[in-house]
């Protein structure tokens, strides 16, 4: 869905200068300086207009949370939100995910949240989804021994595909899933979830924990073609 865009968005992104991190690179390796006396560094990717994101600050006034979002239109709906509310445990800053571990450092994250990625349907586009081992691997790598990556979507397919991708990067699954409101609200929801669930469209939800460093096994290389008569190589029997 395409964004609305923002009327004076530039003076409106100034006000909300507290709040916003011009230059993350910088603090790779030390977020923590922005909260010393934090219980968890929490990074959550792809915030939208902030509804999750400031109610969960709010609720964890000792947790540090850095909230990522690309969207301008999007960044300061929520960076105002967060502002209004005199918050000082969160920060949003505006970079790719896929560059994730140049704006962190290995192990500092202690959770990472992924609420309603773009489920990008086409195959060819599948290495795109915020769920793809290659994503993985690097909030692995970033985040702590046994810490912790988020995941909610109303994408059932996109979930189905993401649970063996997360497998298969040697994360643990607990808490799955496929109806997560089934019996009533639960926990902290995005505006986009609020408007799913009045819908009565199912969450599907899983945590994916990080019990080892070891890397995801590379994939096979394809076969070599052989030009002589266009069928595959292979060794005799």
């Amino acid at each position: 869905m395409r964004m609305r865009r923002r009327n004076n968005l530039e003076p409106r992104m100034a006000v909300c200068e507290s709040v916003w991190i011009h230059d993350p690179e910088a603090l790779r390796g030390n977020w923590r300086s922005l909260m010393p006396e934090c219980r968890e560094l929490r990074v959550e990717v792809g915030c939208g207009k902030g509804k999750f994101t400031v109610e969960t600050a709010e609720a964890e006034p000792d947790v540090l949370l850095i909230a990522i979002e690309r969207v301008p239109d999007a960044l300061v709906l929520a960076m105002e939100a967060a502002v209004n509310k005199g918050l000082k445990n969160v920060f949003f800053v505006s970079l790719d995910a896929a560059n994730i571990e140049a704006f962190f450092a290995e192990s500092e994250i202690d959770l990472l949240y992924i609420n309603f990625c773009d489920p990008w349907p086409r195959k060819k586009n599948a290495k795109r989804r915020l769920t793809h081992h290659t994503f993985l691997e690097k909030y692995k790598h970033v985040l702590k021994l046994n810490g912790q990556i988020h995941f909610k979507t109303d994408n059932a397919k996109l979930f189905e595909w993401s649970l063996p991708e997360m497998e298969s990067c040697f994360l643990e699954l607990r808490n799955v899933t496929r109806d997560l409101h089934a019996n009533g609200p639960v926990g902290i929801m995005t505006g986009y979830e609020q408007k799913f669930y009045e819908l009565g469209t199912p969450i599907n939800r899983c945590e994916a924990v990080v019990v080892t460093k070891a890397p995801r096994p590379a994939d096979p290389e394809p076969e070599e073609i052989d030009e002589t008569d266009g069928s595959a190589s292979s060794e005799e029997a």
